[in-house]
């Protein structure tokens, strides 16, 4: 099963990609209407939310006033991070049920706003940004009826490109031509997310030379290593040590990494590697090969 983490900034396009990825047989799990389900009238997580604030946060019938709620944690570092501690571990149970459901060669697109904001990065196997000029969003936002200031604010708080870039395997551009970005969009499940799917199922390795995937991920090698060795501790963590890159001297495979410890086959699957041998693995990602070798580490 490969998991795919979208995201964007407000207004950016990213529902729309969610919409193509879906109609090219992605499984989406929406954050934001799970957010939604886990705070519904008669749930666990609405009880929660007015016991930290208060009954003026439920409308005459009672369910979540979500304005007055939005009063009251905007703008307030504490106060959101009560919501979130009560929201988000209820978000990745409801998601967690659903992928449960779903069969092995699944491709789940994981729609959540804040990838970048909230350091979720290395959970996916890949990560997709849907990115636009800021000026664009704030117009698109303000057409669809949002107050200016307050979707300047949003943008404003939001992660910039820059942090995008950093966490990018997948950047697409939507600036308004509808037909480039379903083209993109096809073209990136046909070279780079179905066959990563098939090669993490049957434990396949990718081919040691990159497929010349349009709106392939930006950053230098080094931030590229970064990735794949964030992925790599996630699954992993004290498990391995000592990863180090080597750079390529004219092997064909762009990304050696080598280190000490283990890697057992779940967490490799999850990290996007397969084995190949003892203390050895290869990347499932045709669009970023990669290899790591482990040497024993002491007890």
């Amino acid at each position: 099963m490969l998991h795919v983490g979208l995201t964007g900034g407000l207004a950016s396009g990213k529902s729309t990609v969610a919409a193509l990825l879906a109609g090219h047989g992605g499984v989406v799990v929406d954050a934001d209407r799970l957010a939604r389900e886990v705070v519904e009238p008669g749930t666990p997580g609405l009880r929660a939310v007015v016991a930290a604030f208060g009954e003026d946060v439920l409308l005459p019938d009672g369910s979540l006033d979500r304005p007055a709620l939005g009063r009251r944690v905007f703008g307030d570092d504490a106060a959101r991070a009560v919501l979130n501690g009560i929201v988000h571990p209820l978000v990745r149970e409801a998601s967690a049920a659903r992928v449960a459901e779903l069969p092995d060669d699944a491709v789940v697109v994981h729609d959540v706003p804040l990838i970048v904001e909230n350091g979720m990065a290395p959970q996916f196997h890949l990560v997709v940004v849907v990115a636009a000029p800021a000026e664009l969003r704030l117009r698109r936002a303000v057409a669809r009826g949002l107050d200016e200031d307050a979707a300047a604010a949003r943008i404003a708080a939001q992660a910039d490109d820059d942090a995008r870039h950093a966490v990018a395997d997948v950047w697409l551009p939507n600036e308004g031509d509808e037909d480039a970005l379903r083209d993109a969009v096809a073209t990136v499940w046909r070279a780079r997310l179905r066959p990563f799917a098939d090669n993490l199922r049957s434990g396949t390795p990718a081919a040691s030379t990159p497929l010349p995937v349009p709106a392939a991920g930006h950053g230098t090698p080094q931030q590229q290593v970064e990735r794949l060795v964030a992925r790599l501790r996630h699954v992993a963590g004290d498990d391995l040590a000592q990863l180090r890159y080597d750079p390529p001297a004219g092997r064909s495979t762009p990304f050696v990494l080598h280190g000490v410890g283990r890697l057992g086959e779940r967490a490799a699957h999850d990290a996007g590697f397969v084995p190949t041998g003892p203390g050895r693995f290869a990347s499932a990602d045709p669009g970023r090969p990669a290899e790591l070798a482990l040497e024993p580490g002491g007890d």
